[in-house]
């Protein structure tokens, strides 16, 4: 038998890191060949209306010039052969599941952070041969099972193997290891580096570092007096240090959010407050559904020339409660806003959240008879729209053309970073 071990190192970890390349589209085109594959496809939003923004496209797409966060009537004039397909977040979880579920046999140490890439330590998985064996086995498998393209950097810690995923796009295996650093990453650009930024990266030029080999080599003092202890990370970075541990158990959610894009401009009372209900409505269930509550509702508005602000306010007692939710955000949105000026985006976050079971609730002394009576009407409709689907049990507000009434659809709502279905079902297989 051969010995693997002098493919691990004594003391250290092997990590890998599995990308999901051009996710959405690559799910479209594994569950309709005839229809998408090997065609520029891109996924976006209000197709009909031609006003929504390309989310991700295939490389097929690429190469003729399409990108992430192109318009689509920008993207259609460019490139008129383009398949326009709207997003299926029940089928992009579906198949994340699966990828997941084949890369979790390898070691339990599997650390989900979007829909489509984890993280692997495989530094305990000798068994399934060397690293990148291991990482072939799992691009091989998910490719043949579900017609998935990924790619895989295998590093000695998490840092590197994501910036090794990256090297070699689509279907590559990329080895980075601390010695390679100064040869394949010190010449690029820092905002090259995974979680440095664009804003970041034109502070460290006012500092004259404009490449990662000059952050690497940079005084770490005057780092620190620019950006804090992220000084010293950054250094570290540069020099292909991290130390972070590949976390299997995910954390619990510092907050939960929902934003709509509204197809035109609102400014009606009654339009507003339905997108508020329907936005409180599903915020408050995805709460529920993770057993916490809400110490802080903050609402999110944007306007038609893409000014963003946000407005918050502390409640005097922890909530999960749809109403008391949706009465803030309308609360908030009258306070810093004006019927008469025009929105295009609001959204409804929850934040300073706590599990329901450590919650000090205080009653008042006219709701405490009330309270276990709208908690049990609570948890029937809950346990109703959880058999029959989020439709079975609607209040009449909640009816509407707008796409706030779409984020029931569990196939069109979703993001990338939405991990509840990974704390729910944790890799169970969806596909037959």
């Amino acid at each position: 038998m051969r010995n693997v071990d002098k493919y691990y190192p004594v003391n250290g970890r092997v990590v890998l890191h599995v990308d999901m390349n051009a996710f959405y589209c690559s799910v479209h085109a594994a569950e309709q060949p005839e229809l998408y594959r090997g065609k520029p496809t891109a996924v976006a939003g209000s197709i009909e209306l031609r006003k929504g923004i390309i989310v991700t496209c295939s490389y097929e797409a690429r190469k003729l010039g399409i990108s992430t966060g192109m318009h689509v009537n920008q993207a259609m004039k460019r490139c008129p052969e383009l398949i326009v397909i709207q997003p299926n977040f029940y089928l992009y979880r579906k198949y994340s599941s699966a990828f997941m579920k084949i890369a979790y046999e390898y070691t339990p140490l599997l650390e989900a952070t979007s829909i489509d890439e984890c993280y692997l330590d495989i530094t305990g998985s000798k068994q399934f041969g060397t690293p990148l064996e291991i990482a072939s086995a799992i691009q091989r498998r998910i490719l043949e099972q579900l017609s998935l393209p990924c790619s895989i950097g295998i590093a000695p810690n998490k840092l590197l193997a994501k910036m090794g995923s990256d090297m070699k796009k689509p279907s590559g295996i990329t080895i980075l290891r601390i010695r390679d650093v100064p040869n394949l990453l010190w010449n690029k650009p820092c905002s090259e580096l995974f979680g440095i930024g664009s804003k970041t990266a034109q502070k460290l030029k006012k500092l004259n570092i404009y490449t990662i080999g000059q952050l690497a080599a940079a005084d770490e003092k005057k780092l620190t007096e620019m950006f804090g202890v992220t000084g010293v990370w950054m250094k570290q970075a540069a020099n292909g240090i991290d130390h972070s541990p590949v976390s299997p158990e995910r954390e619990q959610s510092k907050s939960i959010g929902h934003t709509t894009t509204l197809p035109h401009d609102i400014s009606d009372e009654q339009d507003v407050h339905r997108v508020f209900l329907n936005l409180a409505d599903q915020v408050t269930r995805r709460l529920r559904r993770q057993k916490l509550m809400a110490q802080t509702v903050q609402i999110t508005i944007r306007t038609p020339d893409m000014h963003t602000i946000t407005r918050s306010r502390a409640l005097n007692t922890p909530t999960e409660s749809t109403d008391e939710v949706y009465q803030e955000a309308c609360r908030l949105f009258h306070t810093h806003w004006t019927n008469e000026k025009p929105v295009r985006l609001l959204g409804i976050t929850l934040q300073n959240l706590s599990p329901k079971d450590q919650s000090a609730i205080q009653l008042d002394l006219f709701d405490y008879e009330k309270q276990p009576k709208k908690e049990k009407l609570t948890k029937t409709m809950d346990l109703l729209r959880d058999k029959f689907g989020e439709n079975a049990v609607l209040t009449a507000g909640m009816l509407g053309e707008d796409p706030s009434t779409l984020l029931r659809n569990h196939k069109v709502r979703g993001t990338s970073l939405q991990m509840d279905f990974v704390r729910e079902r944790k890799y169970e297989e969806d596909l037959p």
